[in-house]
């Protein structure tokens, strides 16, 4: 079975106040270019498919157009829910699609019934896994000793009965330990949201999103990254689809098709006179990507980001790298990027700066905690 893999589409972003809606539909053509070349059995798509949990009309016709467009071109899809999006808004109309070949993962009810395709003479269960959080979890099994997102995986792996003797893949949005991950992310404190690689071993291949940065977390648990660079830590990232083939031995191969986008997000750095300077930006695509500058003067350039957007209509980010920032000697409330920061972060780097040191890890998950309780509370 051949198939490709796909996550984190986040429809809807923006960085910086910047609309990727336009950036958005553009790479996703590239994507239809490539699954139409490729002829996958399947298409899965890991979870975060809109950046907010009720997204825009705008990037809700985004992505419905783009599921019609990838349906003729793939038999069968897989899609599931990730922690930006609402389950029940994802699952919406679920079990009609269902019958057209596009598998939407429901609501979480403590069970996970597999997705049993068929190509050719070999037959694959698909398990759906929802991004969840172990108070979910607890709810269905309140027996069950579940403290930690480690807990709630063993249990809901355990609940699967996993056929050894077929074929197996998840799709899942989570974390796993040791992956490398972006600023793009919302992640928990402290690695409490990982959980170890060693518990997909039921699975022959596991299609994870969560995480933005493309990577192999072994031969057979991979996660395919974004399909665009959501922050300026993926400055260097290499963008692709998987693409992969469940062999008739149970080997898993795997590849990926390079996605070049219509406005690179890059870092640029030297003096205000260097980055001016007319062959420092001619005949490259500069002026339109979107834009971080470091600047390496030791004094400040008097109104630089207004001048510097003349230049670069991209322009996202403005920062300096001199003696005084490196000595700390600058002012916390100017010169931090609040936009790219979580809620968390923001309360961190405060308590720090008040109390001269970070802290504790009880406090740490008590602050967290709170936080997260009211953002579920805004939804």
């Amino acid at each position: 079975m051949k198939f490709i893999h796909l996550s984190d589409l986040h429809i809807g972003k923006r960085v910086y106040e910047y609309s990727l809606l336009d950036d958005q539909a553009y790479i996703l053509e590239e994507i239809l270019k490539i699954t139409e070349e490729e002829k996958p059995d399947a298409a899965f798509l890991a979870g975060d498919i809109y950046d907010k949990s009720v997204p825009s009309a705008e990037a809700v016709a985004l992505f419905d157009d783009f599921l019609v467009k990838l349906k003729a071109l793939v038999p069968e899809i897989i899609i599931v829910s990730g922690n930006h999006d609402s389950a029940a808004r994802v699952a919406f109309g679920g079990r009609i699609m269902d019958r057209s070949g596009i598998h939407i993962s429901p609501v979480y009810d403590g069970r996970i019934e597999p997705v049993t395709l068929e190509t050719g003479e070999e037959c694959v269960n698909i398990y759906l896994l929802p991004y969840i959080k172990p108070v979910q979890v607890k709810h269905y099994f309140p027996e069950e000793e579940i403290n930690s997102f480690s807990d709630a995986l063993k249990l809901v792996i355990r609940q699967m009965n996993v056929d050894n003797a077929s074929r197996n893949i998840l799709v899942a949005h989570l974390c796993v330990t040791g992956a490398e991950r972006a600023e793009s992310e919302e992640l928990y404190i402290g690695g409490a949201e990982d959980v170890s690689a060693e518990l997909f071993e039921p699975f022959d291949y596991t299609a994870l999103g969560h995480i933005h940065r493309p990577q192999n977390i072994s031969r057979t648990v991979r996660y395919c990254g974004t399909p665009l660079k959501y922050s300026f830590s993926e400055a260097k990232d290499r963008k692709s689809v998987t693409v992969g083939e469940l062999h008739e031995d149970g080997v898993v191969s795997i590849k990926t098709e390079p996605l070049i986008p219509k406005r690179d997000m890059v870092e640029i750095r030297g003096t205000y006179e260097e980055v001016t300077a007319r062959d420092f930006y001619a005949d490259t695509s500069l002026t339109e990507d979107y834009v971080h500058v470091i600047l390496t003067d030791e004094e400040d350039i008097p109104d630089a980001a207004a001048k510097l957007s003349v230049i670069y209509h991209g322009f996202m980010k403005l920062d300096y790298d001199n003696k005084r920032t490196r000595l700390g000697g600058f002012d916390f409330a100017q010169q931090t990027d609040l936009s790219e920061k979580t809620p968390f972060d923001l309360f961190a780097d405060l308590y720090e700066k008040q109390n001269g040191g970070p802290m504790d890890k009880e406090q740490a998950e008590m602050i967290s905690s709170m936080i997260e309780k009211l953002q579920e509370a805004e939804k």
